[in-house]
């Protein structure tokens, strides 16, 4: 019988078969094109089956995990991936008799792995009986694997899940601040150190830590103890202020023309202003230890700063910068042979108690005010340019900064939550800011410092100053005279302002008219001041020689 003629979508196959040579190869080639068809057609009616299959284990499946504990066994994984492990056969062992067993599983998942790459390859023979069983056996072992599943989900939903530890998550307990405050205080107290606020002057304080209790960066539970430790450390690191009585060829002249040009020297390196108050610290630490020569006070300068940039500063200037800026006075190796003498006088400790560091905290308690926070900055650098707040402790010329910046603009009263924030009381902060408006109301001898805080930047926070002080004290700035013109040794520092009578505050008894009474840490400055000093003129110069017989 002739062959049936073949759809022209099924030619393909019987086209790329051999040529016979006999009519009976004809007729194979016929049946064999026949049955290639029949054989696709049954795997892909195989395929769709063993799709059907999936969805419905899959369905069955993740239902009978939902019903027997979902918690306990979790998402039932993808066939696609594997089981790298051997859950599925230890879920299916514990099944029962009600379950298929682990072997027949895996003969399940073999038989359905062997038809789905079958149907992807050619077939070359029909496979149509065979596909129909492989179908039926893929059904078969999908029922048994969600029967498996389905035992091992009710066995597994007995199993009680353990409680969760709630302790390991309770959240911190809140701190109360006014209490590690009243504890703070009583640390200091035991220590000696003169905190400066007692519970009666800042009876009604405002608590503004307790809103930053839960703010890890501000620190609310430790601020207290912070500031108790910068306390006394503003104690034990202030300099001599009486050292010049000791220097030969220094005074208070020179050392403030140095301060003014290293003022200068600091706004066109814009630096930090920690830099300038720890470089003018390490220049009155080291000269009330050692006696130095006209010629190298400079030099002391110049090294303080680059110490201070490297202690302070994330990008510091060069030994290279700071060559350049001296105009070629000092060689790198000077520069570094005096920064380790200077190290060495000071033993190596740069602690300082930084004055801005009181003045963030002040101003948090003045809103945080950003024109009394300028003005206050132009108050505290006059402690550098002017030798009689060398005996001020840091804490004192921040709190009496901000109380003269807050007079100057007209902010209101020291109320009791800034005496709590500056620890200091109007009355104990008079004598500080006595001398600095004493200073604003000289003429101005330290033409680079005026000129900084009279830019843009500062928002002309000299020029406000000066024109506010002249204009509210006028008699006593027609009288006054330049800082250390009439006597370089020191005999002039006397007030020509009260500003304990303009406030109607009583002076404290024992206290001179320029503030001493403010001192805290008079034992302190004692001791340093009677300790001699020595003579390092020669020292720079041998200080090589030092380190290579150390």
């Amino acid at each position: 019988m002739a062959p049936a003629p073949q759809p022209a979508a099924r030619r393909v196959p019987a086209a790329r078969t051999t040529r016979s040579t006999t009519a009976g190869g004809r007729a194979t080639r016929a049946n064999t094109a026949g049955a290639a068809a029949a054989g696709s057609s049954s795997v892909a009616e195989g395929k769709q089956a063993v799709l059907d299959g999936k969805a419905a284990a899959s369905s069955t499946g993740d239902e009978a995990t939902t019903r027997g504990g979902a918690g306990v066994l979790g998402t039932r994984k993808r066939p696609a991936l594997g089981d790298l492990t051997n859950a599925k056969a230890s879920r299916a062992n514990v099944a029962g008799p009600s379950g298929a067993s682990g072997l027949e599983k895996r003969a399940a998942t073999t038989s359905g792995t062997t038809l789905k790459e079958a149907g992807t390859s050619r077939v070359r023979a029909a496979p149509a009986a065979a596909s129909t069983t492989a179908t039926t056996k893929v059904r078969a072992a999908t029922s048994a694997s969600a029967s498996s599943r389905t035992a091992a989900g009710v066995r597994a939903g007995t199993v009680k899940r353990e409680p969760i530890d709630d302790t390991r998550v309770t959240k911190r307990p809140r701190v109360d601040v006014a209490a590690a405050a009243h504890q703070a205080h009583l640390l200091a107290q035991q220590a000696s150190v003169p905190v400066g606020h007692a519970q009666a002057k800042d009876e009604g304080w405002e608590d503004l830590d307790a809103e930053d209790a839960d703010d890890p960066l501000m620190v609310a539970e430790y601020v207290n103890e912070i500031f108790v430790y910068m306390k006394q450390l503003e104690a034990d690191y202030m300099p001599s202020p009486d050292y010049m009585a000791s220097q030969r060829e220094v005074d208070w002249q020179m050392r403030g023309v140095l301060v003014d040009w290293l003022i200068d020297i600091h706004g066109k390196f814009r630096l930090l202003p920690e830099t300038l108050f720890l470089t003018l610290n390490i220049v009155d630490r080291f000269l009330s230890r050692r006696i130095i020569s006209l010629a190298k006070l400079q030099l002391v300068g110049l090294t303080a700063m680059f110490v201070a940039a490297k202690y302070e500063e994330v990008l510091c200037p060069s030994i290279g910068n700071f060559i350049y800026i001296a105009e070629g006075g000092y060689t790198d190796e000077e520069i570094l042979r005096a920064e380790r003498y200077m190290l060495k006088i000071l033993n190596f400790n740069l602690s300082y108690a930084n004055p801005m560091n009181f003045l963030r905290r002040i101003s948090k308690a003045d809103n945080y005010d950003i024109q009394t926070r300028t003005v206050a900055k132009y108050f505290m650098e006059i402690s550098l340019v002017d030798h009689r707040l060398l005996d001020h402790s840091p804490s004192l010329i921040a709190a009496a900064s901000a109380w003269l910046a807050r007079k100057c603009l007209e902010r209101g009263e020291w109320n009791a939550t800034l005496v709590h924030y500056s620890s200091y009381s109007q009355a104990e902060l008079l004598g500080t800011a006595e001398l600095m408006l004493d200073y604003c109301l000289r003429p101005c001898v330290h033409t680079a410092f005026f000129k900084k805080y009279s830019s843009k930047k500062f928002m002309r926070a000299s020029t406000y100053v000066s024109n506010w002080a002249r204009t509210k004290y006028p008699t006593e700035a027609d009288e006054a005279q330049p800082l250390c013109s009439a006597n370089p040794d020191g005999d002039d520092d006397v007030c020509i302002i009260d500003l304990y009578a303009d406030e109607g505050v009583e002076r404290p008894a024992g206290g001179s008219q320029w503030g001493a009474q403010s001192r805290g840490n008079t034992a302190s400055v004692a001791s340093r001041a009677n300790t001699p000093l020595l003579d390092c003129s020669r020292d720079f110069d041998q200080e090589a020689e030092l380190d290579d017989d150390e």
